[in-house]
C-alpha cells in the first residue's frame, strides 16, 4: 500500500460537509473493497450519477437503529443468513417528489428525506429503490463494516446520521479494489481513507462509546449472536455467544443440558475461551 496516497479521516469530514462524496476502503481480511460514501444530508443528483456510474448502482443508506425505528424500517428479514450480518431493512422511495424512484434525481431526493428530521414513515413508500441498512450502536469500534463508517463519519463531520454509500466496481463488473479506487480518487480529486484509520482516529480522539451508565429501564445490555453444540470429555454443551452493545466485548456461556431440579451452578471466571473450551 505503499504507493496508495490515503487522505486523513479530517480532510474526508471536510469533503462530506461540502456536499462531496468520500471513498472509503476496508481491511484485506474482510470485503477488501471500497465504497463511495454520501452525507444523505448533503446529497446532490450530480453525485449520487457519479456513484451510480462508478458502483454497481446498488446504493444503500446507512442510518442509526434509532433513524430507522423513528422512519419505521424494519429488517428485511427477521434473522440474516448474510455472513457479514449486515442489517438490511425493507427498501423505500420517497412519497412525494419522485417519478419512477430509479433516477439519480429521485434517488437523491429518497437519501435526503432519510436524512430530514422533519420526516417521518408517512413521509416514504415501501418497497422502493434506495436500500436502508442499520448500523450497529458504537461505530466501527464494534463492527468494522462500510455501514458503521458512513455513520460515523457523518456524525463526525456535525451532520445528520444517514448516509449514502455504493461498492465501486469496473466497468466489466468486477470489484474495485484499493490501488484502482486510489486511481480514481486521484483523477477525480476525491479524498480516499481507510476504515482502519477511522478506528484508530477514534480511538486517539478519545471517541468511545459510553461504558459507565446502566442501560436504560427495557433496554437490553447485551444481545445474542450466535449458538452451537459443543461437544467435551465432561458431556455435551451448548455455546452461545453474546456482544455487549455498550462496549462491542465479545463473551461466551458454556451451558450444560442437563436438568437441574433447583437453581442451576453458574460460575463466573476471567475468560479464556481455547483453554475453557478445548483445555
Amino acid at each position: 500500500m505503499s504507493d496508495v496516497r490515503l487522505g486523513t479521516i479530517e480532510e474526508a469530514l471536510d469533503e462530506l460537509r461540502a456536499g462531496r462524496p468520500v471513498l472509503v476502503a476496508d481491511n484485506e481480511d474482510r470485503e477488501n473493497e471500497a465504497d463511495v460514501v454520501l452525507a444523505a444530508q448533503t446529497a446532490s443528483t450530480e453525485w449520487v450519477a457519479w456513484t451510480i456510474r462508478h458502483s454497481s448502482g446498488y446504493l444503500c443508506a446507512p442510518m442509526t437503529g434509532a433513524r430507522a425505528d423513528a422512519l419505521d424500517l424494519p429488517l428485511m428479514v427477521p434473522h440474516t443468513q448474510d455472513p457479514r450480518r449486515t442489517a438490511y431493512t425493507v427498501t423505500v422511495d420517497a412519497a412525494d417528489g419522485v417519478t419512477t424512484g430509479i433516477s439519480a434525481a429521485d434517488r437523491a431526493h429518497t437519501i435526503r428525506v432519510l436524512a430530514d428530521r422533519a420526516s417521518t414513515a408517512a413521509d416514504l413508500i415501501r418497497p422502493g429503490h434506495v436500500l436502508p441498512l442499520r448500523a450497529v450502536p458504537g461505530g466501527v469500534l464494534h463492527r468494522a463494516g462500510h455501514t458503521e463508517a458512513a455513520v460515523d463519519l457523518c456524525r463526525l463531520a456535525g451532520l445528520e446520521e444517514v448516509a449514502a454509500i455504493a461498492e465501486l466496481v469496473h466497468d466489466d463488473g468486477t470489484m474495485m479494489r484499493l490501488p484502482a479506487a486510489a486511481q480514481l480518487a486521484q483523477r477525480d480529486g476525491l479524498v480516499l481513507v481507510t476504515i482502519a484509520q477511522l478506528l484508530a482516529w477514534r480511538r486517539e480522539h478519545g471517541d468511545l462509546p459510553e461504558v459507565a451508565s446502566a442501560p436504560a429501564v427495557g433496554q437490553p445490555r447485551v444481545e445474542r449472536t450466535s449458538e452451537a453444540a459443543l461437544p467435551t470429555k465432561h458431556g455435551d454443551l451448548r455455546v452461545h455467544g453474546f456482544r455487549d452493545l455498550r462496549t462491542g466485548a465479545a463473551h461466551a456461556a458454556l451451558v450444560s443440558e442437563v436438568a437441574w431440579q433447583d437453581a442451576p451452578l453458574v460460575r463466573v471466571h476471567s475468560e479464556c475461551l481455547t483453554g475453557d473450551a478445548f483445555g
